[in-house]
């Protein structure tokens, strides 16, 4: 339990830093329905704790505050009455000093039950508490990924463009050439296996038929998106899915998410970093599955299964890059991959062609924590792989992330797909 809780109070000291570099206007402010303020992530994270470990396993528990057990209650119908979702941002009160005051709270009583695990005759809490401590910091690293994408879109409204941290973005090498790996296919495994932590959407592993593929060994690039554009791909129906049509025409698009041309006709990029020149070797992001189909038509090419890409990574022994968070997705020929595959993990989560579903023989635990994943299987895509702003240590290959096909202000990214060559 003394790793566990080291772990505990690394991950919760990370989600207040993350906040550091901010006011506390910035702090409370939502730029839209799918995004929540910073204040909100905050307490949102702790009533997890709260909630499905201190309410359940604390001696004479009594709530920091009654009222947060609806204010920041997300999406749980078995705990009861929530709070709006597009009212997040009116949440005046509690004030960012209260919402740490509560984190604060928590904190402490949590280190005490964590120690009352270790201690004689602790076992059986020990058991009992472990996985519920697991998978809160887990869902804690969600949010603090989303975090930092939901204050990019607020930030992205402000006409000072102002940056979350101000320090320049290197200039990448030039982007290697974008080359394709064969795969045979044929009757594979794919889901979580091993001893490590994993969500419930992620098992059981099962076995699945795979034609023979190909996969690109890297993301497409700003440069190359850009052809697409210049080509005219925002303008011709034939290379959109019927709904992905009516979407750009019903939004008026023509660029990805953060794209602006300036007076003089060049293009930038609004980051993390605040607007930069659009670097062509950088992996192009912010792109909902509607433009990666359409993108990847345009290529000549598709997107990949979930089955693809997993047994892709799992035949190049992909493994998470060790380098330090970045903030925006880095060219392949800086991002620290080694292998044939590169960018697979750290830079922007893959659209693949797969619905988000249960696989084979998966079901929904039992209480409010079986609402975590089972429940959204429904018109949503799958997104493999990891992103610039994906904790360290969070990202693994069997890992299933999931968003409507509209969605783009996550760092959303293109890996292109083919049939075999061999095969044809």
């Amino acid at each position: 339990m003394n790793v566990l809780s080291e772990h505990y109070r690394q991950v919760r000291r990370h989600t207040l830093a993350l906040a550091e570099p901010l006011s506390d206007e910035d702090c409370g402010a939502q730029s839209m329905t799918d995004a929540s303020p910073v204040k909100w992530h905050l307490a949102h994270t702790t009533w997890f704790f709260e909630t499905f470990i201190l309410e359940r396993l604390e001696a004479d528990f009594v709530p920091f505050h009654t009222a947060f057990r609806v204010l920041f209650n997300s999406y749980y119908n078995g705990i009861g009455e929530k709070h709006p979702r597009a009212q997040r941002g009116l949440l005046t009160r509690p004030s960012m000093a209260e919402v740490r005051a509560y984190r604060s709270n928590v904190d402490a009583r949590m280190a005490s039950l964590l120690a009352a695990a270790s201690g004689p005759g602790g076992a059986d809490l020990q058991a009992e508490l472990a996985p519920l401590v697991t998978l809160g910091l887990q869902h804690e690293q969600q949010h603090q990924e989303l975090l930092l994408t939901d204050v990019k879109h607020l930030l992205a409204q402000n006409p000072l463009l102002p940056a979350y941290l101000a320090q320049p973005l290197q200039l990448p090498p030039a982007a290697p050439a974008l080359q394709w790996l064969a795969f045979e296919g044929g009757l594979c495994e794919i889901g979580h296996q091993g001893a490590g932590f994993c969500f419930d959407n992620e098992l059981p592993r099962h076995r699945q038929y795979l034609a023979p593929f190909e996969l690109a060994t890297r993301l497409v690039s700003n440069g190359e998106y850009l052809a697409f554009i210049e080509a005219g791909g925002y303008h011709d129906a034939s290379l959109w899915l019927a709904e992905g049509w009516d979407w750009v025409r019903s939004q008026q698009l023509a660029a990805p998410l953060y794209w602006r041309r300036d007076g003089q006709g060049q293009w930038h990029e609004f980051t993390l970093y605040g607007e930069q020149p659009l670097v062509p070797a950088r992996p192009a992001c912010h792109l909902s599955l509607f433009e990666a189909d359409a993108y990847a038509r345009w290529a000549g090419a598709r997107l990949p299964t979930e089955a693809e890409w997993e047994y892709a990574a799992e035949r190049a022994g992909v493994v998470e890059p060790a380098q330090a968070l970045a903030l925006h997705p880095r060219c392949a020929g800086e991002s620290g991959d080694r292998g044939s595959l590169l960018q697979m993990l750290g830079q922007g989560w893959q659209w693949t062609s797969s619905s988000y579903a249960g696989y084979p023989g998966f079901q929904t635990a039992a209480g409010a924590l079986g609402e975590y994943n089972g429940k959204f299987m429904l018109n949503q895509y799958v997104l493999r792989g990891s992103s610039c702003a994906t904790p360290a240590g969070h990202a693994r290959i069997s890992y299933r992330n999931f968003f409507p096909a509209g969605a783009r202000w996550q760092f959303t990214a293109i890996r292109l797909a083919r049939q075999s060559s061999a095969a044809a």
